[in-house]
């Protein structure tokens, strides 16, 4: 994000990774927070952490979504093994 552009020579959001992503998140917010850009560039810029941030979203929902599963498998796991133990034989 060089130059008088702020998001012209930046990649296209949906192929940032999630530490991309944060990490451009954060510049943003602060450039943002430091103040002293022209207006269209705020805009461009505020549009920008949008995206950002829905990308950051996307990537958290999906690695919560991944947990939920393993954990939802391991727990089935674990119940069919204590279903079929040997305690229970005797």
């Amino acid at each position: 994000m060089t130059g008088t552009d702020p998001v012209s020579d930046a990649p296209d959001v949906a192929a940032l990774s999630y530490e991309q992503a944060r990490d451009e998140l954060v510049q943003v917010v602060s450039r943002l927070e430091t103040g002293g850009e022209p207006l269209e560039a705020s805009l461009a810029l505020w549009e920008r952490g949008e995206a950002l941030a829905a990308r950051c979203q996307e990537w958290l929902d999906g690695a919560r979504e991944r947990l939920a599963a393993a954990q939802s498998a391991s727990a089935q796991n674990g119940a069919a093994e204590s279903a079929t133990s040997p305690e229970d034989a005797e």
